[in-house]
C-alpha cells in the first residue's frame, strides 16, 4: 500500500525511527507499515553528537537511498527546515523524492535548528514557511509523494500562534500537519479538534521530552493518524551498548553476554546471506 492509502486506511499508522539499512530491514520483518528517518537519529549514529542542525542534506539524502535499496515500505523522511531557504527546500524535496522518499517533513525553525524537544529554538516568520510549503509543492514530481509540514511555535510563541501556523501551512498545501512537542494531554486533544478530519494529524513519542508518553491506540483515541517514534531504537541500542562494552572489557569475552546477541549465523539470517550468495551464483557462467 502507498502510504496515502496506509494514513487513509482505518486506524493510526505506526512509523518505528530507523537511521540505516539494517534497522528498517529488522522493522520491516518485525511487521511495520512504513518507517521515519530521523534526522536526529542520523547525528546520534553517525556523529555521536546531538540534534543541533550538523547533518546536512546530502547525507541524509544518501541515507535515504541505501533504506530505499534495502526496503520496500514508505519511507517519511525528516528533512529539518530544508537547510536553507525555499530553494533550497526546492532542492530538498527533489532529491529526497529521487532517492525513494514518501514523505519529506519541512519544519519552520531557523538555521541552525535544533531537536524539537529541546530548549532555545527559534523560528521563521510564519510567511516565510508558508514559502517553503508551496515550493515543497511544486518541486515534487508526483502527489504521492507528501508534505509534511511541522510547527514548533508551541515551546516559542505559544499554542495558540502553534494553531494559527499550522492553518496557515494547510492552506499552502501540506499533505500532513506535525504540531511539535504538545505539553499536555489538553494540548493533544486541542491539535485533533482544530485539524481532525481535515488532514491527517502527525504525533511524535520522544521518550524523556516534552510530550506526554501515550500508545498508539491512545492516540488514535484522540484523532491521530500518524505516530513516530524517531529516536526510541538509538536509545535503545546505546542503552545495550554500554552493557555490551562494559561486559566485554570487564570480562574479555562476551559469554555473559550471549543470550542478549545474535551469533554469527544468526544476523546472517536476519540480513539473507544465504539467498544473495545463492542469487549470485545463478550468474556464474552465463554467457
Amino acid at each position: 500500500m502507498s502510504l496515502r492509502e496506509l494514513l487513509d486506511a482505518p486506524g493510526i499508522l505506526v512509523a518505528p525511527g530507523v537511521f540505516d539499512a539494517l534497522t528498517g530491514l529488522i522493522a520491516e520483518q518485525s511487521g511495520a507499515r512504513a518507517v521515519y528517518l530521523s534526522g536526529a537519529s542520523i547525528a546520534y549514529t553517525r556523529f555521536g553528537r546531538p540534534d543541533i542542525g550538523l547533518v546536512s542534506m546530502n547525507e541524509v539524502a544518501d541515507t535515504i537511498a541505501v533504506l530505499r535499496e534495502r526496503i520496500s515500505l514508505p519511507v517519511i523522511v525528516d528533512a529539518d527546515n530544508g537547510f536553507g531557504n525555499a530553494l533550497n527546500v526546492q532542492r530538498t524535496m527533489r532529491v529526497f523524492e529521487r532517492m525513494g522518499a514518501n514523505a519529506v517533513q519541512f519544519e519552520d525553525q531557523t538555521l541552525p535548528k535544533r531537536c524539537g524537544h529541546l530548549d532555545g529554538k527559534a523560528l521563521i516568520s510564519k510567511d516565510e514557511m508558508v514559502g517553503k510549503v508551496h515550493a515543497a509543492c511544486d518541486a515534487r514530481a508526483g502527489s504521492e509523494t507528501l508534505v509534511i509540514a511541522r510547527t514548533d511555535a508551541i515551546a516559542v510563541e505559544g499554542f495558540e500562534a502553534a494553531i494559527d501556523r499550522a492553518e496557515a501551512y494547510l492552506s499552502a498545501g501540506a499533505d500532513l500537519l506535525f504540531v511539535e512537542a504538545p505539553q499536555s494531554r489538553a494540548q493533544m486533544a486541542a491539535i485533533t479538534r482544530n485539524f481532525g478530519g481535515r488532514v491527517p494529524l502527525m504525533a511524535n513519542m520522544v521518550e524523556g521530552g516534552k510530550t506526554p508518553l501515550t500508545d498508539a491506540a491512545d492516540l488514535e483515541s484522540l484523532g491521530f493518524d500518524l505516530v513516530i517514534f524517531p529516536g526510541g531504537i538509538v536509545r535503545a541500542l546505546a542503552a545495550t551498548a554500554v552493557e555490551y562494552y562494559d561486559n566485554l572489557l570487564a570480562n574479555g569475552s562476551n559469554a555473559a553476554f550471549r543470550n542478549r546477541m545474535y551469533d554469527f549465523k544468526g544476523l546472517n539470517e536476519v540480513i539473507g546471506t544465504a539467498g544473495m550468495l545463492a542469487a549470485g551464483k545463478t550468474y556464474e557462467g552465463k554467457k
